[in-house]
């Protein structure tokens, strides 16, 4: 199985070499890891005391995912030092300067030679990997220097191969983990079956944290009360054109007493031009200081900046998650859920735990369609479904303390 991967993993490199040529996105994979060695070695200082702490996160969702762990592990100690690692660019991109890590970096492709090598300059004490994202080379390299590797936010189903009768090569990657945290109970009942029970437990999902944790700091934004007007508000956060075709019908048929604020995944200038085009009555946000007297005539106010979607979600009366028509589902429900607002998505939510038990209890929405869209809307109790999702998420923390626990128990850290 060893032969495949090390094919795998050419085939992949190749690949995105050649779609560098014209994607954007690969070109910045392959320059982000030029030299990487030289970089990194000149960079990358630490002292004989220093406890080194690398946190791996596959690209921006896992960072905040793994966030307030990061924050949790940096307060402990004044001797911590934390190395970030993203596997994507539009993580890295996003969170190269992240102050709450000591040096932020693109993970070298897995190899025998870059994990040995890697490891030699890094010298973690701790490694946490945050949700998925197992190499098989980094793994086994950390577990041969005795390295502690922790899996926190774990989500596992039975399709992975990890619980196939072929999968050995993939379930021994997960046996080079001291710990795994996961987030429910049916993860452990799959790791339990290929012999991992003791190496597991039901922490949670992190992302609770991170969102409550956003909440308690929230800033209000700019020019977003004058657009509002104390009127009804739908703000609609990482939308794609599936998302913004049944938007637009929407609120085209509602522009007279209702408001969207649209934040697109795509900012790029051409899909903002088409966002204009689909949304006759709107303004973008880069123009509201210039509008700032007529902001309440406009009935779509369209993001064109990075950053502000979590505060966002506030001004609604309902919030629209983008994704659900991607075969990859829906980006975060919780950055809108935790200020007690109801959540409507598209069809394809059935990959998220939280999206599902939201569905049941009657605090998150599907649409398919602005027909849909509509009769949810019309038919909803705004209210008592926002508060059905705000108490959800507060219930669902902790889970950072949990693996913090773990730690202290395991005495990791020593106050300094």
């Amino acid at each position: 199985m060893i032969f495949f991967y090390n094919i795998f993993l050419i085939i992949y490199k190749t690949a995105i070499s050649i779609a560098a040529r014209w994607n954007s996105k690969a070109k910045k994979w392959i320059d982000g890891r030029k030299n990487w060695q030289q970089q990194f070695a000149s960079s990358w200082k630490t002292q004989p005391d220093d406890f080194v702490v690398w946190v791996h996160c596959a690209s921006l969702g896992e960072f905040e995912q793994g966030r307030p762990v990061i924050e949790k592990i940096k307060s402990q100690t004044s001797k911590v030092k934390i190395l970030l690692t993203f596997f994507s660019p539009s993580g890295y991109e996003i969170r190269k300067n992240y102050n709450g890590a000591d040096y932020v970096m693109y993970l070298p492709l897995d190899s025998e030679t870059n994990a040995k090598t890697f490891l030699d300059i890094a010298q973690p004490k701790l490694a946490v990997f945050v949700k998925y994202e197992f190499w098989h080379y980094y793994l086994q390299e950390l577990h041969h220097r005795n390295t502690e590797s922790i899996l926190i936010s774990g989500i596992f189903r039975p399709s992975q191969p990890f619980f196939k009768w072929w999968g050995s090569f993939h379930s021994n990657m997960l046996q080079n983990f001291s710990q795994l945290f996961v987030q429910n109970k049916s993860s452990k009942e799959l790791l339990d079956k290929i012999g991992l029970s003791a190496k597991t437990i039901i922490a949670g999902d992190t992302r609770f944290d991170r969102v409550i944790i956003a909440a308690n700091e929230w800033k209000p934004v700019e020019y977003i009360e004058q657009f509002c007007n104390n009127q009804f508000v739908i703000v609609a956060g990482s939308t794609w054109p599936d998302d913004e075709k049944i938007l637009s019908e929407y609120i085209n048929d509602h522009w007279n007493n209702q408001k969207l604020i649209i934040a697109p995944h795509e900012i790029k200038e051409e899909n903002i031009k088409r966002l204009k085009e689909l949304f006759p009555n709107a303004v973008l946000f880069s123009d509201a200081s210039a509008n700032e007297s007529s902001l309440q005539n406009f009935s779509t106010l369209i993001i064109n900046n990075i950053g502000y979607l979590s505060r966002l979600y506030k001004y609604g009366n309902i919030c629209f998650v983008g994704g659900g028509f991607n075969s990859s589902g829906h980006h975060n429900i919780l950055e809108a859920a935790v200020f007690n607002k109801p959540v409507i998505t598209g069809p394809n939510y059935r990959k998220f735990k939280e999206s599902v038990d939201l569905k049941k209890e009657g605090g998150s929405f599907c649409a398919e369609n602005a027909t849909q869209l509509n009769e949810v809307i019309t038919s909803m109790n705004v209210e008592e479904a926002g508060t059905i999702a705000g108490n959800y998420v507060q219930q669902n923390g902790g889970a950072t303390a949990t693996i913090l626990n773990w730690l202290q128990e395991k005495r990791r850290f020593t106050k300094a």
